[in-house]
């Protein structure tokens, strides 16, 4: 069966924006990234799923790298700008410029980098996969930087700052779980 874009049962997920840079035949670019997650700590991985007809998949089959800029909460605008057209037939780095975003040159890879992203990595793709109607392509973080601004997330069609913290359970219950998986282990 099918989940189609906009039907309100993907609409459930909740994912941050990547902002996925990069530079090849296609020139410098940036796109959003909706399906971009962390997937390993030792060796950092990001995936990132993307369409074959993107401008950025066909730089990073060009270059094999790729920066991953996850979106803080005050780069709505920027987000909207690089999801809302495609870099085949827009410069959307020079647009973003102009509204005054700021970018830097990666340390790793030739790609330009978003200055003021939550997080930015620079990767090296290391595997790539075709997935349903994308392809995951996976990157090895080179260098990775964070600040402490908090990610924009995607819900529903609509952006979200994350508010209050939900309290993991307390202790008590913590310990009742522990004594009932023991109890439980095939």
């Amino acid at each position: 069966m099918d989940l189609p874009w906009g039907d309100e049962r993907t609409r459930k997920f909740i994912t941050n924006v990547g902002l996925i840079t990069s530079n090849g035949p296609k020139g410098q670019n940036i796109m959003a990234a909706e399906w971009t997650h962390h997937i390993s700590y030792s060796p950092g991985l990001i995936i990132i799923n993307i369409h074959t007809n993107d401008a950025t998949y066909e730089n990073i089959k060009g270059t094999k790298e790729f920066g991953v800029n996850l979106c803080a909460v005050d780069q709505n605008i920027v987000s909207s700008i690089a999801g809302g057209s495609h870099g085949q037939n827009v410069d959307k780095i020079a647009v973003l410029k102009e509204l005054g975003y700021e970018f830097y040159a990666g340390k790793k890879i030739k790609a330009l980098m978003l200055k003021g992203a939550a997080m930015n990595a620079e990767c090296k793709a290391v595997k790539k996969m075709t997935l349903g109607d994308h392809v995951a392509i996976v990157g090895e973080v080179l260098e990775a930087t964070a600040n402490d601004k908090a990610p924009l997330a995607y819900h529903d069609g609509k952006y979200w700052k994350l508010g209050e913290q939900i309290s993991k359970p307390q202790q008590d219950k913590i310990d009742k779980i522990k004594q009932l998986v023991e109890k439980h282990k095939k």
